[in-house]
């Protein structure tokens, strides 16, 4: 899968991983924002460390594009959170570096990145961040149109929707702002940091078999556009 050169790569064939997660992901939705009696948020918010780390790192790709397109697929609106709002950045990084998550998966999410910035070049002449929104979505209809497009967008926007519904102790949903949104009364009682469904027997066991690594390090050659 990962030897594919573009969105548009024949050779493509949707992985395993996104197959079980399109199951696995609605039973954990349901779990996490399960109806329930109201409750006192625990509290839960990144370190003044973290924080500068996170807005080091959406500077620079991977996380550049990522964000951009995070905050195209759900932007400012009158009507509701933004992805910004929701800190969807945030919980995607939390899921790319402290959940237990599949390598394939993560390598998938950080190819897209290579991908769309190639599909952009060649379309526009300059690299996803650097167009205006219109363009922007041009740019996401037009890799929607192949498998690999749609799964990666789609892959997105299930973690948009997990930053949105998740308890705040997983890094999004601030004070419980997608739940008010909603108008919805979350479970009780609510995990706090140390009691995540990864931190718990036998997923924690998981979890430290994993390698967990700064995805800072990981980086993507993308070669910019003369015209940029």
């Amino acid at each position: 899968m990962l030897s594919i050169k573009s969105f548009f790569d024949e050779n493509y064939q949707t992985p395993a991983f996104y197959k079980e997660k399109q199951l696995s992901r609605r039973v954990l939705l349901k779990s996490a924002a399960g109806m329930g009696a109201v409750c006192a948020m625990p509290s839960f918010s990144l370190s003044a460390k973290q924080q500068k780390s996170l807005e080091q790192l959406t500077k620079t790709d991977p996380w550049l594009t990522l964000d951009a397109t995070l905050n195209q697929l759900l932007p400012e609106s009158a009507t509701g959170p933004s992805a910004e709002d929701i800190n969807a950045t945030a919980y995607l990084h939390q899921v790319m570096t402290v959940q237990p998550t599949e390598q394939d998966e993560k390598d998938f999410i950080l190819k897209g990145v290579g991908w769309l910035n190639g599909f952009s070049q060649s379309q526009q002449g300059k690299l996803f961040v650097q167009l205006s929104i219109n363009e922007k979505e041009k740019m996401l209809r037009g890799i929607s149109n192949s498998r690999a497009g749609e799964n990666w967008l789609t892959t997105l926007l299930a973690y948009l929707f997990e930053a949105m519904l998740a308890p705040p102790a997983y890094g999004g949903n601030p004070n419980g702002i997608g739940w008010q949104w909603l108008d919805h009364q979350a479970g009780f009682p609510m995990p706090k940091k140390g009691q995540r469904y990864f931190e718990l027997p036998p997923r924690s066991q998981v979890g430290k078999k994993i390698a967990v690594h700064n995805i800072e390090d990981k980086k993507i050659s993308i070669k910019k556009s003369s015209k940029a």
